[in-house]
């Protein structure tokens, strides 16, 4: 017997279609036998350490991961969240898609949305980063041209 899942509302999605359609940056990422658990399949950690990927993945896209941390800050993550739509198993391949849902004056919100080879919704998920200064900790302004960037996508 094939058990359905039923969507739960997200607090933050407010109409799925239109999110799901805002994406346009993926990283593919094949689940390995060490991110399953017991049961077989991946373990409640592994989602963030695929979100952790794709976003490094996409900030360096924009040019935004490894410039001059002394200027730029570094970017940390201030919250993060997942909710489990479906399981995923070992030798399985997802394709996890982020995008910047805000973006405010030293930090952004970043969507996660996970998809199977059947294009069917296993995770989504969402955090705040911070740009802080890497010595005192405290949070730094976004250049516009950062803020220019993460906007546009």
């Amino acid at each position: 017997m094939k058990r359905r899942i039923h969507l739960k509302n997200i607090s933050y999605i407010e109409d799925m279609e239109k999110w799901r359609s805002e994406f346009t940056f993926s990283i593919a990422i094949n689940i390995r036998f060490s991110e399953t658990d017991m049961f077989g399949h991946v373990n409640n950690v592994s989602p963030f350490i695929y979100f952790e990927e794709a976003r490094i993945a996409f900030l360096k896209s924009l040019g935004l991961f490894g410039g001059n941390q002394e200027e730029e800050g570094i970017p940390i993550v201030a919250d993060l969240q997942c909710d489990y739509h479906r399981q995923i198993f070992f030798g399985e391949k997802i394709k996890l898609y982020v995008k910047v849902n805000q973006v405010g004056n030293s930090s952004f919100d970043v969507h996660y949305m996970a998809l199977n080879e059947k294009e069917a919704l296993c995770l989504t998920g969402r955090g705040r980063m911070v740009f802080i200064h890497p010595s005192t900790g405290k949070p730094v302004p976004l250049r516009e041209s950062m803020k220019q960037k993460l906007s546009s996508n």
